[in-house]
């Protein structure tokens, strides 16, 4: 059962849960970003240029992405809880020994061992999620969830270029360490118990890629794990490079102040909850594209010399990234309606994996042309998510044109109509719409993915709002499966 139907206090159980789950996206993205304002520093300490800097960063990403994969399968025998706290505690502890690191090849061995324990952490979080919320609430938990990794992602590089401009950046390093296992014991203390995770008896290697490749096979998850790719590509080059700008002239900022404008995070915290919400209500396809009309506008401000302007530009980069990312997040937990670890874990290989490929490949940009050239190939970037969004929204179109939009389906919300409706004849009906959305004959198999959706709740709340206008339940009986009961 989800929180909302068992448990003396249902309310208090998804405060829990969100909770932990923005402690856990806190951690996560702290340890991980740590690193992202310390490029400057390193370049100076071990004598390497900016892009050779950046693979501080995106070795822990390629590693995390790596992990991600192969964790998220052992999750689904080992459990969510205990897995995540484990991973937390572990890297903390791994970033506390690079605080340490003699050469800056040691240093990027504890960095890639850091992504590869941290990976117990993202995919089973939005696992947990799916599993454990609602899916009327998903969307806004989600985006609590995301907004844990903005604050995450601000806190660790706030505080990290403070405490390297007054001490060190390893006292920086170790100091991030020591607060991310006090946040690992509050999650792990706050966090209930999963209670519909099925565990697996053993691992199957067999059940797992053939759990890939049936959500590698979905119409539209495909596409959201290249937004993943894209829009984090984006992002993260933005970042790794923004702070060798602000150091040079005419800006000449110290580590302290180049830090603060990573609080431009909250207003990205703000706006993966508020898209979160949005979605529910207007569709996820508008947010998308809106998120990444607000990066594109970002981008265009930081190509303004003033440096009130280049600040603006970051903090709208940082709300546009933020609503494509809740968005999109969520909507892969929704699109999975099994083996939702398997699909998260590939939405976040896309995702790192774009951090550390395109973040690494933004140095070049940066190396042969300068910021212009740094805004020119993030623009490129968007625009191959809005591209991707506007596949999704025909998309998206055509499954949304259940009751609402096919006349050939909306009858049945009439309640004599339904009252003399059989199952066969709805999805006769069903099939029919398919066609006409799509404008040509269908194939078998595509009929039976569109149908494959309003088998399961959203199907059944159409039906319970048919019900709700007087109409009797289309099916009774064990006959009707899942749909015998629309009103659950």
């Amino acid at each position: 059962m989800r929180c909302e139907e068992g448990g003396a206090h249902p309310a208090l159980a998804m405060a829990r849960i969100s909770l932990a789950l923005f402690m856990a996206g806190f951690a996560t993205f702290s340890l991980i970003y740590s690193a992202q304002p310390l490029l400057p520093e390193f370049t100076v300490e071990f004598g390497v240029d900016p892009a050779t800097s950046s693979l501080a960063l995106s070795l822990t990403t390629g590693c995390l992405a790596v992990s991600i994969l192969c964790v998220g399968a052992l999750s689904e025998t080992w459990g969510r809880r205990g897995l995540m706290f484990a991973s937390i505690c572990g890297a903390a502890l791994l970033n506390l020994v690079s605080s340490v690191a003699p050469t800056w090849e040691v240093l990027l061995v504890v960095r890639s061992l850091e992504g590869l324990v941290l990976g117990g952490v993202p995919a089973v979080a939005m696992a947990y999620l799916s599993e454990e919320i609602p899916p009327d609430r998903l969307g806004r938990a989600m985006g609590l969830y995301v907004g844990g990794t903005a604050f995450g992602g601000m806190i660790g590089r706030v505080a990290i270029g403070a405490l390297t401009h007054l001490s060190s950046w390893r006292t920086a390093l170790a100091t991030m360490a020591l607060v991310d296992l006090l946040v690992a014991v509050s999650f792990l203390l706050l966090l209930p118990q999963s209670r519909n995770f099925v565990r697996r008896s053993a691992l199957n290697l067999r059940l797992h890629l053939d759990a890939w490749g049936g959500h590698l096979r979905q119409r539209e998850l495909p596409f959201l794990f290249a937004i993943a790719f894209f829009v984090m590509g984006a992002f993260v080059t933005i970042y790794n490079y923004a702070g060798f700008r602000l150091l040079a002239p005419p800006y000449r900022l110290n580590q302290t102040q180049i830090g603060l404008i990573f609080l431009s995070y909250v207003f990205g915290m703000f706006a993966s909850s508020a898209a979160g919400a949005l979605a529910d209500r207007l569709g996820r396809t508008s947010v998308v594209v809106a998120g990444s009309l607000v990066t594109m506008s970002g981008l265009a401000l930081t190509l303004l010399h003033s440096l009130t302007s280049v600040i603006a530009g970051i903090v709208v980069i940082t709300v546009g990234f933020f609503m494509v990312h809740s968005v999109a997040s969520g909507w892969v937990g929704r699109l999975a309606s099994r083996n939702k670890s398997h699909a998260a874990s590939l939405y976040l290989l896309s995702y790192y994996l774009g951090s550390s490929i395109l973040g690494s490949l933004g140095g070049w940009f940066w190396r042969e042309g300068g910021w212009a050239a740094v805004v020119a190939f993030c623009s490129t970037l968007m625009m191959i998510v809005l591209g991707i969004a506007a596949k999704l929204r025909r998309g998206s179109d055509l499954s949304e044109s259940w009751g609402r939009f096919q006349s050939s389906v909306a009858r049945f919300r009439d309640p004599p109509v339904a009252a003399a409706t059989t199952r066969d004849d709805v999805f006769a009906a069903r099939r029919v719409s398919v066609v006409k959305a799509l404008g040509r004959p269908a194939s078998e198999a595509e009929i039976a993915e569109y149908l494959d959706p309003w088998t399961g709740p959203r199907g059944r709340s159409i039906l319970a709002d048919a019900r709700g206008r007087g109409a009797k339940p289309l099916y009774s009986g064990a006959a009707a499966g899942p749909w015998s009961n629309p009103g659950r």
